[in-house]
């Protein structure tokens, strides 16, 4: 699982920042691009994108699921924050501070995004400080040892991997993702 997200890297370390530089229309960067950099450029990104798919679904569809087998839109949610509270607290080297939180458990819209916007403010301040010497520091997993800069590659994989599915879910109740409407909106005025 953890190799098949590092094949996404490239994706994730190019493609999201240069996406989003794109549509904000930003000057070129007058320093090095470095892997802290664009990771961290990745991160906010995604997590506006992440933010804004889960305001787009209405309150009433937040138990949504396309079949059975697989997670209502709002657990979806809170499956996101948990995990990224649960990898920014390594990077802090201690326990997740929502450990005892269970995906399953019934929110509202409002407390889903709420949960959502928390682990992004947690992690944020982490994945910034982050820089080319600290991604080679170790972190302790359970028994194991793991490079920091590892976690917020991981962050931003996850990240991509939710969103795909959460725009799936809003095209299923006819709504138009976020990226999807920004690169709609960027044709219309070239």
């Amino acid at each position: 699982m953890f190799t098949s997200r590092l094949r996404t890297l490239t994706f994730v370390l190019f493609a999201v920042p240069a996406a989003a530089a794109a549509q904000e229309q930003m000057k070129p960067p007058t320093g090095p691009i470095t892997m802290a950099g664009q990771l961290a450029k990745a991160f906010h990104s995604m997590q506006a994108d992440l933010a804004e798919s889960a305001a787009r679904m209405p309150e009433d569809q937040y138990g949504f699921r396309p079949t059975p087998e697989i997670k209502p839109f709002g657990q979806l949610v809170a499956h996101l924050a948990i995990a990224q509270f649960r990898a920014c607290a390594i990077l802090k080297g201690e326990p997740s501070p929502k450990k005892d939180e269970k995906e399953e458990a019934t929110r509202t819209k409002a407390e889903a995004i709420g949960l959502l916007k928390s682990s992004t403010e947690y992690c944020a301040p982490l994945v910034n400080a982050m820089n080319e010497s600290s991604f080679t520091e170790l972190a302790s997993v359970d028994k194991m040892q793991v490079q920091k800069g590892l976690i917020p590659i991981e962050l931003a994989v996850h990240g991509m991997e939710m969103y795909g599915t959460m725009a799936v879910y809003l095209r299923l109740k006819g709504l138009v993702p976020p990226m999807t409407e920004r690169e709609k909106q960027m044709k219309k005025s070239q």
